[in-house]
C-alpha cells in the first residue's frame, strides 16, 4: 500500500547539484555543526561480555573533546545493520563526537561481519539465522547491557575517565541502520507478541531515537500495534532507492515510510532523499558514486544533529537551515519543524 503523496512541485533544479550544493549546505548550517571533526575524538574499544547470556558485547566509543569537563556529555548508542561491526558508521560517530556527543557503537556478535566468512553457499542461511527472533531480541539486550556497563560507576578508563560521572543521562539516544533500526525501535518500545505474551524490550533511559532505513517487522501483524508503545521523538531517514534484497527479507522505501506512519508519537520527522541505495548510509564510500555518497553522508550527519537540537534544546533553527540547504536532494519530508516537500513526480516509490 502506497502512502499518500503531497502535491507535486517543480523539482527540475535537482539537476544543478554538485560541489556547490555541499559547500552551500555547510555554509547554511550553524557554526557548531560546520566544525567538521575539528577536534578528533578519543576512540576507545571496549571488549565486554554479558555472562548471563554467555555473549560478547564489543563496543567502540567515540568520546568528544570536552571544552568544559564539568559539562555532562550526551550519548548516542548505535546499532549496526546485518553483517556490520563496531567499526562501522564511523562518519556518524566522529561527527557526533565533534558536536559534543559521545557515540557508543555496538557489535552484535550473532549478526555481525562474521556472517560474511565461511562457505559462500551457506551465506543466505547464515543471514536468515541472524534475522531470527533470538538474535533480534539479543541485539536489544546488547544495547541495555552496554548502557549498564558504560554507566557503571566502577568503570574507569585512562582515556575517558569515569563515563558514569560524565554522561548526561537525561540525553541518551538510540540510533541504528537497517537491522539496527529495528533494534533501536525495540529498545524505544516496539512490542511483538510471542506465545500470547508481549515481548517488552523497551529501554527506559532512552529519550529519542534515530532510525536509518528501518525495515518492516517481517512476518508480524499490524505495524501500528507493534509500534504503538513508541512514545518518544523519532527521526526516520531513507531514500527512494533504499531497497533490501535479502531473500525472504526484501523491502523498500514504502516500508520505511510505513514505519514512520505507524509511530504514534507526533514528535517524529521523516526525510526521504531522492537518491541513494540502502548501503549509502554505511561507511561504504563508493555506493552511489563519490559525489552523491559524500552529499548524503554530510546531509545525514547534519540532519541528526539538527534533530537532536530540536528535541533537547527546543530550537528548530538548525533544522530549518538544514532543509533550506539540502532540499535539492530531498524527495519528501514530514513532521513538525519541516516544510512538507512533495515527492518528485518523475520518480515512483519502490514497491
Amino acid at each position: 500500500m502506497h502512502p499518500a503523496h503531497p502535491a507535486p512541485i517543480d523539482l527540475r533544479r535537482r539537476a544543478l547539484l554538485g560541489g556547490a550544493l555541499a559547500a552551500g549546505a555547510l555554509l547554511a548550517l550553524p557554526r557548531a555543526v560546520r566544525a567538521e571533526e575539528a577536534a578528533e575524538p578519543q576512540v576507545v574499544d571496549l571488549d565486554w561480555a554479558d555472562t548471563t547470556r554467555n555473549r560478547a558485547v564489543p563496543v567502540r566509543l567515540y568520546w568528544p573533546q570536552r571544552a568544559r569537563p564539568e559539562t555532562p556529555v550526551p550519548l548516542v548508542v548505535f546499532s549496526h545493520g546485518i553483517g556490520g561491526s563496531r567499526l562501522g558508521y564511523s562518519y556518524l560517530g566522529r561527527h557526533w563526537a565533534a558536536q559534543g556527543w559521545a557515540s557508543m557503537h555496538l557489535q552484535h556478535v550473532g549478526s555481525d561481519r562474521a556472517l560474511w566468512f565461511g562457505n559462500p553457499l551457506g551465506l543466505i542461511g547464515r543471514l536468515r539465522d541472524a534475522a531470527r527472533d533470538g538474535e533480534a531480541m539479543d541485539r536489544a539486550l546488547d544495547l541495555r547491557f552496554a548502557l549498564d556497563r558504560l554507566l557503571d560507576p566502577a568503570l574507569q578508563h585512562p582515556s575517558i575517565g569515569r563515563p558514569a560521572e560524565a554522561i548526561d543521562t537525561r540525553r541518551i539516544v538510540a540510533a541504528g541502520h537497517s537491522y539496527g533500526a529495528n533494534t533501536t525501535l525495540l529498545a524505544a518500545g516496539a512490542r511483538v507478541i510471542r506465545q500470547d505474551k508481549p515481548v517488552d524490550l523497551r529501554e527506559p533511559r532512552l529519550r529519542a531515537a534515530i532510525v536509518l532505513s528501518a525495515p518492516p517487522f517481517y512476518g508480524e501483524g499490524n505495524l501500528s500495534t507493534i509500534l504503538e508503545p513508541v512514545r518518544l521523538p523519532t527521526l526516520h531517514v531513507t531514500s527512494l532507492e533504499d531497497v533490501i534484497l535479502i531473500p525472504g527479507y526484501q523491502s523498500g522505501v514504502d516500508d520505511r515510510i510505513a514505519v514512520f506512519d505507524a509511530v504514534p508519537d507526533p514528535r517524529k520527522l521523516l526525510v526521504v532523499f531522492d537518491r541513494g541505495s540502502h548501503s549509502i548510509f554505511t561507511d561504504r564510500i563508493v555506493s552511489g558514486g563519490v559525489e552523491l555518497n559524500t552529499q548524503i553522508k554530510t546531509a545525514t550527519k547534519g540532519l541528526a544533529v539538527a534533530f537532536l537540537q530540536q528535541v533537547f534544546e527546543q530550537d528548530g533553527t538548525a533544522l530549518k537551515n538544514w532543509q533550506a540547504a539540502w532540499q535539492p536532494i530531498v524527495a519528501r519530508t514530514a513532521g513538525p519543524g519541516l516544510v512538507p516537500v512533495a515527492s518528485n513526480p518523475q520518480r515512483e516509490f519502490a514497491a
